[in-house]
Formats: C-alpha cells, structure tokens, sequence
C-alpha cells in the first residue's frame, strides 16, 4: 500500500507542479486574473496586456494545457474563462503566500519588464527590414 500512496503523491505533485509553472509568468497571472473575473475573446486579453494577439494566444494554449482556462467558439472568436473558481483561489492564496513571505510584510512592486514581459522581448529583437 505504501508503494501505491507515494505513485499517487508523485502524480499529485507532478500535476500541481504543472499548475504552479503554468501561472509562474505575469503575463499568465494577469490573464487568469481577469478571466476569473469575466468570459472574454483573445482580442480583449491581448489589450489588457499590452501584447500583440499571437503571444497571447500562446499564453493561453499554456494555460488551457494546465486545465487553468476553458475556451468556447462564438462564430469566428473564441472566448476563455478560468476552468473554476479554483483558479481565482489560486491566484488569490498566491497573493497571500507572497505578502507574507516578504520581509516586511509588503509585497514588492512588480519590476517593468514584468508587468509587459511580451512587449520587453518583442523590443529586444532585431527590427524586421522594411520592404521599400
């Protein structure tokens, strides 16, 4: 029986972990932020980011593969929302866990490349050559 507790622990840990990696980017929080709050299309959460729709997208193909966001089709958009209110608990006891364990019980300003991961990167790139 002991043998059998630890595999499922281990499967346990291995899909938390998953969860945990999934929403340990800004961007990805801010996106699971705002969709545990309201149903919106891509469009709409590419905006709240600052960040062009591909990347975006890509965010949210993480999350979706973490079991984090669920999608709906309505004609040609597609709309996401957070998997449950698990997800809001989530991102809410993170918050909590991160004020506590900081020093003076005040949780650090988020750096700016943070708060824009996608734009930060997207500048740091050679520009593309512009046909003439």
């Amino acid at each position: 029986m002991g043998a059998q507790m630890e595999s499922w622990d281990a499967e346990r840990a291995d899909r938390a972990v998953t969860v945990l990696k999934a929403v340990a980017d800004p961007s990805r929080y801010r996106l699971l932020w705002a969709l545990s709050g309201a149903e919106l299309p891509v469009s709409a959460l590419a905006e709240l980011l600052g960040a062009h729709v591909a990347a975006t997208s890509q965010h949210l193909a993480k999350l979706r593969s973490a079991g984090l966001v669920t999608s709906r089709r309505d004609g040609t958009r597609i709309f996401y929302r957070a998997a449950g209110p698990g997800v809001r608990s989530l991102l809410e006891e993170a918050s909590v866990v991160a004020l506590a364990a900081s020093p003076d019980g005040v949780a650090p300003a988020p750096a700016a490349e943070a708060a824009a991961p996608v734009r930060a990167t997207r500048r740091a790139r050679a520009p593309r050559p512009v046909a003439e």
